[in-house]
């Protein structure tokens, strides 16, 4: 694998994002810790075309029990820290995600599992472990299900994701609402996420929830919650393909083009911790890939030397990617920002 800051550097003097920031008289600092986001595996049943973790059944990178540990401790410590992520890859291949989700219930978290729906028919990659039980375990466990589902037709879905994932995932979704989740009056969330397959912004979030409910009630019975709508980040695979295409540049310059200002200042990095694989902390996902790790008076930050005054006083470490999430309606895990 290249070194992924390569391009970041070259970039960082083309698209500045820190420059566009003064500009606008914005200085965007930490809120609050209220989401540790724990990516625990980069392993995946899926190789999508757009995944900027570059997650498949080949990556081995697993959180171990150790670093699991040291998070359900900073959870017992900081009652502030509302919500634990759980995401990947696909999580629920790692062998500690049921005691993690278990562990974090108990000390009264709200759960998030970024769910690929595909997992629960394709079974452990590595192991050939059944995943059938995962829609019984969310809903006994009570955990938020979010899902990334590209497009209601199948064309779409399966040329983002690969042949036959919109067949699964419609089975995935229809297994995850007979166990009560996306139902009228239930409190079982069910999320979905929306990205686009080509090279452009989001549609308007709201309108594109209306049309996702209606065609899947109508075409599969199929309920939901909300749907949030989230921008493709030029790195890894995404990048590859708009090199691909040649729209690179293109791509880059609709992202600085569309900068929001509203939407930088509610950007996810100033509410939430992510945490690798192997522990050490990044302001977000997209930060955590591209290895600009959070660095404080030069210590590398981790699980291990979690210091919640240091890291609210941290400043965030910004690249030419955040134009990804201050786009347009803006970007983040919970969809448009503005």
């Amino acid at each position: 694998m290249t070194d992924p800051t390569t391009d970041e550097h070259t970039l960082q003097t083309v698209y500045d994002f820190k420059s566009v920031l003064k500009r606008n008289d914005l200085n965007i600092q930490p809120l609050a810790i209220d989401v540790l986001q724990a990516n625990i595996t980069y392993m995946c049943n899926q190789s999508c075309r757009h995944c900027h973790i570059q997650a498949s059944p080949n990556r081995t990178e697993m959180m171990d029990a150790d670093v699991v540990d040291r998070c359900l401790d900073i959870l017992a410590r900081h009652p502030d820290i509302a919500a634990l992520d759980l995401t990947g890859g696909a999580p629920e291949l790692n062998p500690h995600f049921a005691r993690f989700v278990r562990e974090a219930r108990a000390l009264g978290r709200h759960v998030i599992v970024r769910h690929n729906l595909t997992v629960t028919s394709d079974g452990h990659p590595a192991t050939g472990a059944s995943m059938a039980h995962l829609p019984g375990f969310f809903a006994e466990n009570g955990v938020e299900v979010v899902s990334s589902f590209p497009y209601f037709q199948q064309y779409f879905t399966d040329l983002q994701r690969g042949p036959g994932v919109f067949e699964k995932s419609i089975r995935g979704l229809q297994a995850l609402n007979a166990k009560g989740y996306g139902q009228p009056g239930s409190d079982l969330p069910l999320n979905l996420v929306y990205n686009p397959a080509g090279a452009f912004l989001p549609g308007d979030q709201a309108h594109l929830e209306k049309e996702f409910k209606a065609r899947l009630d109508k075409d599969f019975g199929i309920r939901f919650n909300h749907l949030y709508t989230i921008t493709n980040m030029p790195i890894f695979r995404f990048r590859d393909q708009l090199k691909k295409i040649g729209a690179l540049e293109q791509y880059w310059n609709k992202l600085v083009e569309s900068f929001n200002p509203c939407a930088a200042t509610a950007v996810m990095c100033r509410n939430q911790i992510s945490v690798a694989p192997d522990g050490r902390l990044y302001d977000c996902d997209f930060n955590q890939v591209l290895r600009l790790q959070i660095v404080i008076d030069d210590v590398p930050m981790t699980v291990f030397n979690f210091d919640w005054t240091a890291l609210l006083a941290r400043e965030i470490r910004v690249a030419p990617h955040c134009f990804g999430c201050t786009a347009g309606s803006g970007s983040s895990c919970g969809g448009s920002t503005a």
